[in-house]
């Protein structure tokens, strides 16, 4: 009996340290799990404290190498040459300042001195705590795609608080500023702009077709269109807009190669613009070539100047194609223009100074042949009395100024421009295939309507014949 006691006793003991070891155990690993949590916690708290001491600027994105593109388009590019190795290096510095444009060079300059300008790491590979080190740059330091730079946070402090103005949006001037879109897509917007209407601001200018467009033609996009050509104030027609920055860009850099490249023997052309122009007198030939340079001269007054054709070897290379459309017994004739240079003045000096025939209403540079000018009689069975009641914004006028009036307006008009379609052409820039893209790039052609008076012009002569 007592031996049964004995064992009972021994079994009992070794079931209670089983058990005790099981719950020391069970403790040690929920300790464990809490350090760990713990552990895990203070790490991402640190991580969180860390991030919040740094402001970061957007990944690093190569801008468009518009250049390349407008080359390529116009087939200038040289057989076998890449042009990636002649792409332009962006530095530390120059990204923190396209990213801050507001913040003074002399701060961004310290801010690198003091090495307070850190890069985040992207390797995806590495762990947590590793991609949220922070390596310091250099102003040098070359930069890759997707490079993400911090600064300080307390130099938004140093930004200057700009208040943006209230735009007060009238309704009836945006129907008719939208009213002129002859095309839109992702790149540009292409306006028939009315004559009279300056195309860019400046002093005791209150309405621009810069200004208009920033105001109603933004749409979705933060910023308004771009000028990227000019047309003087008083002609009318197609006007190019650029949406952003790499759309202006890019159509920058094909006017620039459209010039350049003016009497080269290329019959591919990448960029081409026909006016409408009512002249006083006949042409010579039907149709031409004007190679005639020009350049400006101060008048004796010495404020106003004017273009005129110069053998100065500083004078501006410019390059006219012409066309006779129709000639009138009144000695009136309708002339197709085609610049091949985009010189200011270029159309209204090559024909006064050259063909010496000078734009029906050009003051500037016709006020010779003006001072004998006389009305064209208006055929008693055409009205145009319709179009005297219709009012404009802007100080716009919409009656007279045809050839039956004392004073007409400028008969010059950009009826059609054919561009490359640019908008595809960016979306393409950087694919594989984007070589073959641009060899079979699509081309873009509008037409603008004759302006009122140009058209009421058209219907009295064509009345005449």
């Amino acid at each position: 009996m007592m031996a049964e006691v004995l064992q009972l006793r021994r079994r009992l003991l070794f079931v209670s340290r089983q058990h005790a070891v099981a719950i020391r155990s069970s403790l040690q690993s929920t300790l464990n799990r809490q350090c760990s949590s713990t552990s895990s916690t203070e790490q991402e708290n640190r991580c969180a404290k860390e991030r919040s001491r740094w402001l970061e600027l957007p990944p690093f994105a190569p801008q468009v190498d518009t250049a390349v593109i407008a080359r390529k388009i116009s087939g200038q590019c040289i057989a076998g040459k890449n042009e990636e190795e002649d792409s332009p290096t962006t530095t530390a510095v120059k990204w923190v300042r396209r990213c801050c444009p507001d913040l003074p060079l002399s701060l961004v300059q310290k801010l690198f001195r003091l090495r307070q300008v850190k890069k985040t790491l992207t390797d995806s590979n590495a762990s947590s705590e590793q991609q949220s080190r922070l390596k310091r740059v250099s102003a040098k330091d070359a930069l890759s795609p997707g490079d993400v730079l911090c600064l300080p946070v307390n130099v938004q402090h140093s930004l200057p608080i700009v208040k943006k103005p209230r735009v007060c949006k009238d309704t009836d001037e945006m129907s008719f500023v939208r009213s002129l879109e002859l095309y839109k897509d992702d790149a540009i917007i292409v306006m028939n702009k009315p004559p009279g209407l300056p195309v860019q601001g400046g002093v005791g200018i209150e309405h621009s077709m810069d200004s208009l467009a920033s105001k109603y033609l933004k749409y979705d996009y933060p910023d308004g269109p771009r000028l990227v050509h000019r047309l003087d104030r008083d002609s009318s027609g197609v006007l190019v807009l650029g949406r952003d920055q790499a759309s202006a860009t890019l159509l920058h850099s094909i006017f620039r190669e459209k010039t350049s490249n003016a009497l080269s023997d290329d019959t591919f052309r990448v960029l081409q613009r026909k006016y409408i122009a009512l002249v006083i007198g006949v042409p010579r030939r039907t149709k031409g070539l004007i190679t005639v340079p020009l350049a400006k001269v101060v008048l004796d007054d010495g404020k106003s100047e004017r273009m005129t054709v110069s053998d100065d070897p500083s004078a501006q290379h410019a390059v006219t194609e012409y066309n006779v459309i129709e000639s009138f017994s009144n000695g009136l004739t309708w002339l197709e223009l085609s610049p091949l240079t985009g010189r200011k003045h270029q159309l209204r000096v090559h024909c006064a100074e050259v063909l010496r025939t000078p734009i029906v209403g050009d003051a500037k540079y016709g006020w010779r042949a003006h001072k004998r000018w006389k009305p064209v009689p208006l055929p008693s069975y055409l009205d145009f009395r319709t179009n005297h009641n219709q009012q404009l914004p802007f100080g716009l006028n919409s009656e007279g100024g045809t050839i039956s009036d004392r004073r007409p307006f400028l008969h010059l008009h950009c009826k059609q421009m054919i561009l490359p379609d640019i908008s595809s052409a960016l979306k393409m820039f950087g694919s594989s295939d984007f070589d073959q893209y641009m060899s079979s790039l699509k081309k873009l052609s509008t037409v603008a309507p004759l302006p009122s008076h140009m058209q009421m012009s058209w219907d009295i002569l064509k009345s005449l014949s």
